[in-house]
């Protein structure tokens, strides 16, 4: 969002776009408020959300994909561990082992990895990123997060996090797949077979983490955008807004 309101300034001098960058929830509410016709988020919105924007306005918010992305669970990179199932995962991270494990998963050694630091330290995003709930709808099957989940406002904080553990290896979830440079690796996801956060497993849906990234609207219906809004979405949509994209680090809608 950043780079294509840089892009959108360099076009229209005039036009300036403020972003608040809070998490996903607050998208709907400031939406709902009127205080903004332009929402990122993260996630789909959910039917609470999208019922208090319709009471509001009479009408149903306008949902456009604008790219797709992929979570990782990241380990310190010299963890030797290589890959995860959904149901190896749950027992990680979840209080209620939905999906199917039989016992919590609490060490390292649980997992055949020898570290000298044994104990599995969680670390993931905060309450408001959509990529808390979807982790947890997804990797979770809809269970609860262990109570001593460490939480963070930011992806870029959390792989800052595991790159900078030492003396032992931490276990996390982050938005960003593309970790291994900054000092942590990805694991791959088992799903009818193993696979990495990669622009083509994501594009195709091999890997189960990956989601779409959305663009909520506030605009009547038979309206028309007002001008500032309308050469933004042109911009999004244009090759050059979708090479910004994936030099991101994102994958193209």
């Amino acid at each position: 969002m950043l780079r294509w309101g840089e892009l959108l300034t360099e076009r229209h001098p005039g036009v300036r776009l403020q972003l608040q960058a809070s998490g996903s929830a607050s998208a709907p509410a400031a939406l709902t408020a009127g205080t903004t016709r332009l929402g990122p988020m993260s996630r789909p919105m959910n039917e609470v959300e999208r019922e208090a924007f319709s009471e509001r306005h009479g009408y149903p918010p306008v949902e456009l994909e604008i790219a797709r992305d992929a979570l990782a669970v990241i380990v310190h990179r010299h963890n030797p561990l290589a890959s995860l199932s959904r149901r190896e995962l749950d027992a990680i991270f979840s209080e209620s082992r939905r999906c199917g494990a039989e016992e919590s998963i609490e060490r390292w050694s649980q997992l055949g990895v020898e570290l000298p630091g044994d104990r599995i330290v969680l670390h993931g995003r905060n309450v408001a990123s959509g990529t808390h709930d979807l982790f947890r709808m997804r990797a979770l099957c809809g269970g609860s997060y262990r109570v001593h989940l460490n939480e963070h406002p930011g992806s870029a904080a959390v792989v800052a996090a595991v790159a900078a553990e030492s003396r032992g290896h931490r276990l996390r979830r982050s938005q960003s797949p593309d970790c291994r440079r900054q000092g942590a690796a990805a694991c791959r996801l088992h799903r009818r077979g193993t696979f990495a956060p990669t622009p083509q497993a994501v594009r195709r849906g091999d890997y189960s983490l990956s989601r779409s990234l959305y663009l909520y609207l506030n605009l009547p219906p038979g309206s028309a955008l007002p001008a500032p809004e309308q050469a933004f979405l042109e911009l999004v949509f244009s090759p050059l807004g979708q090479a910004v994209v994936e030099e991101q680090g994102f994958v193209g809608s």
